[in-house]
């Protein structure tokens, strides 16, 4: 996407679903502006380019209705941004550790090969640690990203499991875990 502008415009219309303004004021854009970013820095130049390039792109369309403005993103800015949220996840560290780790197991038929191949790879990238193919592990509590990546790839419920344990027998990588996030 062209601009950090552009993808908080398009993040704050996926999150609200649309935003209705009153198109009358001349200050219509500044209004929408301090909607957004909640803040009265405003750049009119950034941000109308950011919102041309929305509406070129196809990723937002506009409906006026009266003297009503209706912005909505479309299912193609719909997919744009669950794209980047997956780009950007991350997995937070709380200040302490709460002494349990995550299983996050997978069951994802050959035939979705593609989807299952980026999911164990962004798993990785997300500092998961492999028990098995299909068997991850995290010390971190992870069930938000993992139904944001089910979401994005089209996982279902069925395929994928998250559960949280204390300890268990015969898995080395427990103490892997523990070295390598200091716990």
């Amino acid at each position: 996407m062209k601009s950090d502008t552009s993808k908080k415009i398009l993040g704050y219309l996926v999150f609200t679903g649309m935003i209705t303004i009153a198109a009358t004021s001349p200050f219509f854009l500044q209004r929408l502006f301090k909607v957004i970013f909640k803040t009265d820095r405003y750049n009119k130049k950034t941000f109308t380019n950011s919102f041309n390039y929305l509406r070129r792109n196809k990723l937002i369309t506009i409906e006026k209705n009266n003297h009503d403005i209706k912005i909505i993103p479309t299912d193609r800015g719909l997919n744009v941004i669950k794209k980047y949220r997956v780009m950007e996840l991350k997995i937070l560290r709380p200040r302490k550790w709460d002494g349990k780790i995550r299983i996050v197991a997978f069951d994802i038929p050959n035939k979705q090969r593609t989807q299952r191949n980026a999911f164990r790879y962004k798993l990785k990238e997300l500092g998961f640690y492999s028990a098995q193919k299909s068997v991850w592990l995290h010390p971190f509590d992870c069930r938000k990203e993992i139904k944001i990546l089910a979401d994005f790839f089209g996982l279902g419920e069925k395929q994928i499991s998250v559960f949280t344990t204390e300890k268990a027998e015969g898995i080395d990588l427990f103490k892997k875990i523990k070295t390598a996030y200091k716990l």
